[in-house]
């Protein structure tokens, strides 16, 4: 009875944040609400989840320690829900926001088209949400369907419904919400990624208008901040670090306290201090929860303090209720989800920013699968949480369930044909997509991927010059020669155009999708070892580079 009457106080929240009821929204589960405004000291403490991408299960995790890699279990829903349950009940106040990536990401999210995700995220009790980029996977009515199912509250101020030719309607999303304790208020603005119809495939987000933060940024800020008079202003972001910290400093900025962001799974230990605001992200695949604290007094924010917390899946056992959850709406595709299908001797994961395993992994089968074709592409993504625990074969087993998890999206193989003034021009403007000098213009995923070709270049170069020396097979690309190419194929980029590269010719769809090539290659293979080849190679940066972020002081961890 409690926790129905505390959701439904939440609801009531969303709809008229400064009414007498917003104030009721703050209490935790485990409390009755203040029912008078006398407490003058108090703490309140947000915690933040982001990017889980679907990864219901406790997973092997990669952090870098003392210059070496080291694996350690954690997250999984049902640990999640352990770690949250004790730890907000032993707060005063507490709020749980996540921001973003909730449905995409899993062969259970794909197979359920994110529907078996509802009702775990419901049973962890969330009080806010914020769309990712990744929400659209489904495309836009199924990304409202999902959002409106979940029973706390969801923001975005930069999301609006396109009225045709990129002709901007009403929010999809109310822009913020306020958390009312004991009366003093915390304000929450959204912003997801307005790069997401370049950053994904087009017709995911189609029907939808991005707009940059800073258009309306300043005039929400002043809303919060002179009308509705919060004592504290938090933008919950899905922007990427870089992207965040450039916010944080441009003047609209004035008059927030915190960014608590997403979308690049970078671990902020310590808030980082921008001009205007302090900006966190808590990493990713659930291993973590981020954890802000904010010391009331008089009505007023006298300090905060943050900490980024390790989900230690040893540390808290798994929640009953969660588990009986999850194996009710997983249970019908365990079978295919657990089914090996290869092995590799090495472990698979996608951290560093210039090459990974499980994108070598993934370039050796396309290129196997198709071995006519002079280069392939990959795109830099993220999402996967690693894999380095061997089974009985003394190798580490390579199923089903994680070529979607490294995979989520089988798309069609795809060959075309460019010139080798055309790749040049592309290295270029993807390297900068990733290393530009103003972050305002980096993009979320890390250094594109191929095989085929072997290129030297520097990561903070002057831009449009980076690329220092291109091989193609061992011979210098050369500017006039024609090349095929192989990349997947996006959902609603024009036939002319292979992984983000335009004015390719003679394009072509092969009969494999990434997904049968991946197994056709480990059926052959098996076990194999995905070594990084130094296809890319920068000369002024580490290839254990794990952060796009620099001049600022964070380290990946």
């Amino acid at each position: 009875m409690q926790s129905s009457r505390r959701k439904f106080i939440a609801q009531l929240g969303a709809i008229g944040a400064s009414t007498s009821l917003a104030g009721l929204a703050g209490a935790k589960p485990s409390q009755e609400p203040q029912k008078n405004n006398t407490l003058t000291s108090f703490t309140l403490s947000i915690l933040q989840t982001t990017d889980v991408h679907c990864q219901i299960h406790a997973h092997d995790e990669l952090f870098w320690e003392n210059g070496k890699l080291v694996f350690r279990k954690t997250g999984g829903y049902a640990h999640l829900k352990t770690f949250l349950d004790q730890v907000r009940k032993k707060m005063e106040y507490s709020f749980l926001i996540d921001t973003g990536d909730m449905f995409q990401g899993s062969e259970l999210s794909v197979k359920t088209t994110g529907e078996a995700i509802l009702p775990i995220l419901n049973a962890l009790d969330y009080d806010l949400y914020l769309p990712g980029n990744w929400e659209v996977i489904y495309y836009k009515k199924t990304m409202q369907h999902l959002l409106g199912s979940l029973t706390a509250p969801k923001v975005c101020a930069n999301m609006y419904h396109d009225l045709g030719e990129g002709k901007k309607g009403e929010l999809i999303f109310p822009p913020y919400h306020i958390w009312t304790v004991n009366g003093v208020k915390i304000g929450f603005l959204g912003y997801t990624d307005h790069l997401v119809p370049i950053r994904q495939s087009p017709n995911y987000s189609k029907g939808i208008v991005y707009t940059r933060p800073e258009e309306n940024l300043a005039h929400y800020v002043d809303v919060l901040r002179n009308q509705e008079k919060c004592a504290f202003v938090a933008i919950i972001a899905h922007l990427g670090l870089s992207q965040q910290i450039h916010l944080a400093n441009l003047p609209a900025c004035e008059g927030v306290d915190y960014i608590l962001g997403g979308d690049t799974h970078e671990r902020v230990r310590k808030p980082i201090q921008a001009n205007y605001a302090k900006v966190v992200e808590p990493g990713a695949f659930g291993s973590f929860v981020g954890k802000l604290e904010l010391k009331i007094e008089d009505g007023k924010v006298v300090s905060d303090s943050y900490e980024l917390m390790e989900v230690d899946s040893k540390k808290y056992p798994e929640s009953p209720e969660m588990k009986k959850i999850i194996s009710q709406y997983e249970g019908p595709y365990l079978d295919d989800i657990q089914k090996v299908v290869g092995h590799s001797t090495l472990p698979l994961y996608r951290y560093f920013v210039i090459e990974n395993t499980i994108d070598t992994l993934i370039l050796d089968a396309i290129s196997w699968q198709t071995p006519e074709v002079d280069i392939v592409l990959s795109n830099g993504f993220r999402f996967c949480p690693p894999r380095s625990t061997p089974d009985e074969t003394g190798n580490i087993p390579i199923t089903n369930g994680f070529i979607f998890d490294m995979l989520p999206v089988d798309s069609t193989i795809r060959t075309g044909k460019v010139t080798g003034k055309q790749i040049h021009e592309w290295l270029e403007k993807e390297l900068n997509n990733v290393f530009a000098a103003d972050a305002s213009k980096r993009f979320g995923g890390w250094v594109i991927k191929f095989k085929g070709m072997e290129v030297k270049f520097n990561a903070f170069g002057e831009e449009g010059k980076r690329v220092q020396s291109a091989l193609v097979h061992g011979k210098p690309l050369n500017d006039e020669k024609i090349y095929t190419i192989c990349a997947c194929e996006r959902d609603g980029d024009p036939d002319d155009m292979l992984c983000r590269f335009k004015g390719v010719m003679e394009t072509e769809n092969t009969p494999f999708t990434l997904h049968q090539a991946m197994k056709n290659y480990l059926a052959e293979n098996s076990p194999v070892s995905p070594t990084p080849p130094r296809s890319a190679v920068a000369l002024d940066a580490p290839d254990t580079l794990l952060s796009q972020v620099s001049g600022v002081d964070y380290e990946f961890r």
